[in-house]
């Protein structure tokens, strides 16, 4: 049996990024008495109005790293011991990576495998990592320049896709640019690939091409996970996807736990060949037209669907703090289970937005959809007990919802489906 409350005397924990995924896992480890703190560079993330613990406001680590570095060093002799620190943000994953050697004299984490989190944060070094480990991914191109792309549309069988290596290379392409904020973009033929490249090239020519799995969103799941030192298995789950948001391409925003044993092997197999250590979800997809299994995006943090674990039975934030700290409380955590099924994990600031995609396409109706949400159901992003971030989200969806009713009454225009 894994202990249920912290001791006094156990290290605090720091967790990098205060958005609804950090303060989740905030509220996890407060739930088990640990003294939990949060830090975040972007002032409106849900941290900093929750009741959850107290954020703290800190330098970019992209824009200027060593200030992040001196606040990190400051924060910790504030706390006035050696804190675990967890990241919930890919931009934190890279920062720890990146400060390693300085952060390791301050904080707690798995130096073991901390290149390797770093290298998941990458599309280019996961793809390459899955190729080498047998994780299989669709046919898939590390771009640098044009030339490298239009030798990738020649031989591509569309449609493909064009992505980032991080999802925040593109939030910071200049205003204005079509591609600034997104994800990832679509092109159904050679021309519209090398115009969407043309976008980026200028401020980001790094991008990664790939085709695309075919199938609906509800042919995608998620394996989420923790290992402990060695690459020891803790925890890990399967969670099955029905509706995401963007539509096709986007986060699942509707996922229910399942039993899938080609899936959990897989990644299984796949985290303990690259060493791994630490919390890990792997978002995959299978192809409908010959039912294998391929990667989708690797996020070696804390993620929003990971959030679903905990109502499963596998609590991935506390059992990862316990083997951090294995060496101060001399617990080794135990490996634990999934123990309850029948359930549907809710993001409603990403489900809600879905439901117009999915009408339009005519992949849905509204009894589809009233349907889908029957039966008990857990939310990512409503708390009874965190109110101020959950009226944010409440009213957020609401006006969602408000303008689909209206486009539907005919009395505002149709959103167009891209």
């Amino acid at each position: 049996m894994n202990p249920l409350l912290a001791e006094q005397d156990w290290p605090p924990v720091v967790v990098a990024s205060v958005f609804q995924t950090g303060l989740n896992l905030m509220r996890d480890l407060l739930r088990h008495g640990v003294r939990t703190v949060g830090i975040d560079c972007h002032p409106g993330h849900e941290g900093f109005i929750s009741r959850y613990g107290q954020s703290y406001l800190c330098p970019n680590p992209d824009t200027h790293p060593a200030e992040w570095v001196a606040f990190m060093v400051d924060l910790a002799r504030t706390l006035g011991t050696r804190p675990v620190i967890i990241p919930a943000a890919d931009q934190f994953v890279s920062a720890i990576a990146t400060h390693a050697e300085v952060l390791r004299q301050h904080y707690i984490f798995s130096m073991e495998s901390v290149a390797v989190q770093a290298a998941l944060a990458t599309k280019e070094q996961q793809y390459a990592l899955a190729r080498e480990h047998g994780l299989p991914i669709p046919s898939t191109a590390y771009i640098q320049s044009r030339a490298q792309m239009e030798a990738f549309v020649a031989d591509a069988r569309f449609p493909c896709l064009l992505k980032p290596r991080h999802q925040r290379e593109w939030e910071s392409l200049p205003p204005g640019n079509r591609l600034r904020g997104r994800k990832l973009v679509t092109s159904s033929s050679p021309a519209e690939m090398l115009a969407h490249y043309a976008l980026a090239e200028p401020f980001r020519p790094e991008a990664i091409a790939q085709e695309i799995i075919e199938g609906g969103d509800d042919t995608k799941s998620c394996y989420l996970s923790v290992y402990g030192a060695g690459s020891r298995l803790l925890g890990s789950c399967v969670v099955k996807e029905f509706r995401a948001y963007p539509v096709s391409y986007g986060s699942g925003s509707l996922v229910e736990p399942v039993i899938d044993p080609e899936i959990h092997a897989l990644c299984d197999h796949f985290l303990r060949a690259i060493g791994y250590v630490g919390i890990c979800e792997i978002e995959v997809k299978r192809d409908v037209r010959d039912g294998k299994v391929m990667l989708i995006e690797a996020n070696p943090r804390f993620s929003g669907t990971g959030d679903a674990a905990l109502y499963t039975g596998i609590e991935i934030g506390w059992l990862h703090y316990l083997d951090l700290i294995g060496p101060v409380s001399g617990i080794a955590p135990e490996p634990t289970r999934p123990m309850r099924f029948g359930f549907k994990h809710v993001t409603l600031r990403r489900d809600i937005p879905s439901f117009e995609g999915y009408l339009q396409r005519g992949v849905l109706t509204w009894g589809d959809i009233f349907h889908s949400l029957q039966g008990p159901l857990e939310f990512f992003d409503f708390d009874l007990h965190d109110l101020q971030p959950t009226l944010l989200t409440l009213k957020g969806c609401i006006r969602v919802l408000g303008g689909l009713l209206l486009r539907n009454l005919g009395l505002r225009p149709r959103l167009p489906l891209d």
